[in-house]
């Protein structure tokens, strides 16, 4: 049996570093690329899709390997780290020109989608966060962190809560515990399912143990006991929060100086939004990729900073509980609608700032480049200015921000001192450190600069004492500096030079001058390049001290950005101030879509037609809405619920009046899809949302339900629909919106107390319809699909034999016979049948002249009707 060859040392180093971090993708630098081996290969080659090559080892074999420039390895971090991978990052950690054998290497990161910190891999305006869940005895507790920014929070709830909750809050990352089975409703989630959200990662049980993370808690925060934090009583929280730390301490080899305190938190805090509710009303995501500004969030983010965006979005997604909290918001709002000049004026501060939270983040975690801290200092110039525009304010909401605002003078003159202008992104390009800064690296640099004047001139006298016109004197990282001769020039080479290469064309030699010249040199760049590194080092060290003051003023300036964006769109778009009621009624008066209404402003297609809105506790609770398909009961439906969120997140809203209760959940169940790969039809996903909204929602929620039923036959999907209505009034009591197509529905106004009809109105004219999107009071006469279908572009064949049908159908109804029935093809004789002997030859000779194809439906109806009217009285009652 022949022996495999002895792996090179290179290959060494690289099984060391993979032993020491088997679940990531290894990649590994050679020279100017990173690579892959292996398995790792072949995953990376597929998801990056890159060729996979190999690399020989002796005649048994290869090792598959693929690679990427290390120039532009980022772009290829971000697509692995979103397909859910860990990637260990072995990189060289000494000069390769200095080394005098095999170049060091070694892990210096491991990144995972929870836990990168690079801005290159970052959404601006989205969190990225990495929770850990720690699930027993029916109980879960959460911890999330945002690794990019420092935020840091936990909470305890019901185990099968836990679920909606990660979904709504949307990590890259899920820690849970090894052997442990997976959480309710996850098993769609598992990272290796296509459709998954989030990357589960499994981690060391020991890890949840609540002493542990007790401990580790206390000794990452200074604090003698967690009972500060208001933990008591939630162990499983504490658990989740510490095996979360840990990780972070594992990956990230920092102190992570810029974390918040751990806040606990509730679901009672905010309102709740499940991910279906999130999805249907499209808050921070569109539905279809073709129409990317369909969002909540892009309407109302006119933010100026990154900061400032990624909390807007947070309200968007958490709509608060808390009416004081709520309208100190919506006080300061409307501080910054009334002052046009400090709100233009802030809006062009903040623009100066870069995301200061990421880049404190940087800092603190060890990876900030010279650009990084420059950018910080330069954002700090615009704090005292910004603080003093906020400060003629008249809003105790932005005074207490400014409270929380240091203008961080001494930190930025520290950073502007230090770092020179436009600083290079790497460190060891040079000229990092500013001149005047320190004295011993402003030496080295003249030493460094004449030295090279210096050789300059010894260039020249050469060339005038040998006589060589060609002569020069260059530099390279092996053999340093060195005098280079054409072979045309050679025989005037003077004794005292040293010949050191020989090349086709040229040679190369070395004088004891220029030998000594170039040991100052070298010695002095070297030394210049150790300096400025000890200088940057200790100002990043110096910075990360100060972490809680520049996070604290971080957090105010991005709700200050927030505030003056939601005013700004309130100014522009003539929203209002809502007002909360006591008495628990949604009173909206002349209520607009705030999404639909941009998109027709900027289209000018048309302008956007407003309606009114009531629901009560009593006469009002349910109403039962009919009307054509695109007559606007989507519309009326979402533009309701995107009102009461607005209002909840301190935003103004687009109505005349807005009178509104605190809702504590929204429900909807609007549209329809399949999930086939989870094995749910159409109707399968329906009902499992509307299951979801009778079990969970209460007497202070939303519900918006469209088309409950459909998904099904006729009776089945009325019956359902029926018996949903009447269980939300019954038992639920919950403010509700049910538009529907099954007319019968409309009888429950009758029946029930504080179910009340409404209607999308329309109209024919001209044999068109015509959608007047009005919401009116009653029931609609008709559903209006067969003239939806013409507008939709139908032929006018399968019209006319819908419409048939529709009336064959319709005359049938009430003599309660089977829906097969219904005649294949409408027919002369068919028609015949109804009519009197006496009249139908006239009849026969009308239909022979008709040009079918140019009848409009209007006219045809028309037609009708006249025969109907010669019709015997004996026929008038078939």
């Amino acid at each position: 049996m022949a022996e495999h060859p002895p792996i090179t040392p290179v290959m060494q180093q690289y099984h060391a570093a993979k032993k020491d971090h088997p679940d990531c993708l290894m990649l590994f630098r050679l020279g100017d690329f990173f690579e892959f081996f292996y398995d790792d290969a072949v995953t990376a080659s597929k998801d990056l899709q890159i060729t996979l090559t190999s690399r020989q080892r002796g005649k048994n074999g290869s090792i598959p390997m693929c690679g990427v420039p290390a120039q532009t390895v980022q772009g290829y971090l971000a697509k692995l780290l979103e397909k859910g991978h860990r990637v260990a990052i072995c990189d060289q950690i000494e000069d390769a020109r200095k080394s005098q054998g095999l170049v060091k290497r070694a892990v210096v990161r491991v990144l995972t989608p929870g836990t990168t910190s690079d801005l290159d891999l970052l959404k601006a305006n989205e969190n990225n966060y990495l929770a850990a869940v720690h699930a027993l005895n029916g109980t879960a507790g959460m911890a999330y962190v945002d690794v990019s920014t420092g935020e840091f929070c936990l909470t305890q709830l019901p185990e099968i809560e836990i679920t909606d909750l990660l979904l709504s809050l949307g990590p890259k990352e899920v820690l849970q515990a090894q052997q442990v089975s997976l959480l309710p409703g996850t098993q769609t989630l598992e990272s290796n399912n296509p459709n998954n959200r989030f990357t589960l990662t499994e981690v060391d049980s020991w890890t949840f143990d609540f002493e542990y993370a007790e401990q580790i808690l206390k000794d990452k925060f200074n604090l003698h006991t967690l009972e500060g934090l208001g933990l008591n009583g939630y162990p499983h929280a504490v658990s989740a929060a510490g095996a979360l730390l840990h990780y972070l301490k594992e990956t990230q080899q920092s102190a992570l100086q810029h974390l918040d305190q751990p806040r606990f938190f509730q679901q009672k805090d905010w309102m709740v939004l499940d991910p279906v509710t999130v999805r249907h009303l499209e808050l921070v995501q569109p539905q279809f990729k073709e129409t990317p500004r369909s969002t909540l969030f892009y309407t109302l983010d006119r933010t100026s900073t990154s900061m400032g965006a990624r909390r807007l979005r947070n309200w968007i997604l958490h709509p608060s509980l808390h009416g004081e909290e709520i309208e100190q918001r919506l006080e300061a709002v409307s501080s910054l609608c009334r002052d046009t000049i400090v709100r233009s004026e802030l809006e062009r501060e903040l623009l100066y700032l870069h995301d200061i939270e990421r880049l404190l983040a940087r800092v603190t975690l060890g990876t900030a480049n010279p650009r990084d801290l420059y950018n910080m200092g330069a954002s700090f110039l615009h704090l005292p200015p910004l603080r003093q525009l906020a400060s003629r304010l008249n809003s105790s909401r932005v005074t207490a921000l400014l409270g929380q605002m240091d203008s961080l003078e001494d930190v930025c003159q520290q950073i502007t001192k230090t770092i020179a202008e436009e600083p290079p992104i790497q460190l060891n390009d040079g000229g990092v450190i500013a001149r005047g800064y320190d004295e011993e690296l402003d030496q080295l640099r003249d030493i460094s600069g004449n030295s090279r004047t210096v050789i300059a001139q010894l260039e020249r006298n050469e060339r005038r004492n040998t006589g060589i016109e060609s002569l020069k004197v260059r530099y390279n990282s092996i053999f340093g500096y060195f005098i280079e001769v054409s072979k045309s020039n050679l025989a005037k080479v003077p004794d005292r030079f040293t010949r050191k290469q020989t090349l086709a064309n040229v040679e190369r030699f070395s004088t004891p001058e220029l030998k000594e010249l170039e040991i100052k040199v070298l010695e002095a760049e070297e030394r210049i390049s150790t300096r400025e590194a000890e200088l940057f080092k200790l100002l990043c060290t110096d910075i990360a001290a100060e972490a809680q003051r520049i996070r604290t003023t971080a957090t105010a300036i991005a709700e200050l950005d927030s505030l003056r964006s939601l005013s700004q769109v309130a100014v522009e778009n003539d929203y209002i101030r809502p007002r909360f009621s006591l008495n628990g009624s949604i009173q909206v008066e002349a209520g607009r879509h705030p999404v639909v209404e941009r998109m027709l402003d900027q289209e000018g297609s048309e302008r956007f037609v407003e309606n009114d809105t009531y629901l009560d506790n009593d006469n009002n609770l349910l109403a039962i809405i009919t009307g054509p398909n695109m007559g606007g009961k989507s519309t009326y439906l979402r533009q309701t619920a995107l009102i009461v969120i607005m209002a909840q997140m301190g935003s103004f809203v687009p109505a005349r009046k807005a009178f509104l209760p605190l809702i504590d959940r929204i429900f909807t169940r609007i549209g329809a899809s399949d999930n086939l790969a989870l094995g749910s039809s159409t109707f399968m996903v329906e009902m499992t949302e509307t299951s979801q909204i009778l079990n969970t929602a209460t007497d202070r929620s939303l519900i918006l339900l469209d088309e409950i039923g459909r998904g099904t036959s006729t009776y089945d999907g009325l019956a359902i629909a029926w018996a949903v209505a009447e269980h939300i009034h019954n038992r639920i009591h919950a403010k509700t919106l049910f538009a529907t197509h099954y007319h019968e529905l409309t009888v429950l106004a009758d029946a029930l107390d504080g179910i009340f009809n409404l209607h999308v109105s329309a109209r024919q004219s001209g044999g068109k319809l015509i959608f007047l999107r009005r919401i009116e009071a009653g029931k609609a006469d008709r559903s209006y699909g067969i003239e939806v279908a013409r507008l939709a572009g139908v032929p006018q064949i399968v019209i006319s034999r819908a419409q048939a049908v529709l009336t064959q159908h319709e005359n049938e109804e009430s003599t309660h016979q089977d829906a097969q029935d219904i005649p294949e093809r409408t027919t002369q004789e068919n028609i015949f049948g109804l009519l009197s002997e006496g009249v139908t030859e006239g009849i026969t000779e009308e239909i022979r002249n008709l040009d079918i194809d140019k009848l409009r439906p209007i006219e045809a109806l028309s037609l009708l009707y006249e025969w109907q009217q010669k019709l015997d009285p004996a026929d008038e009652e078939c």
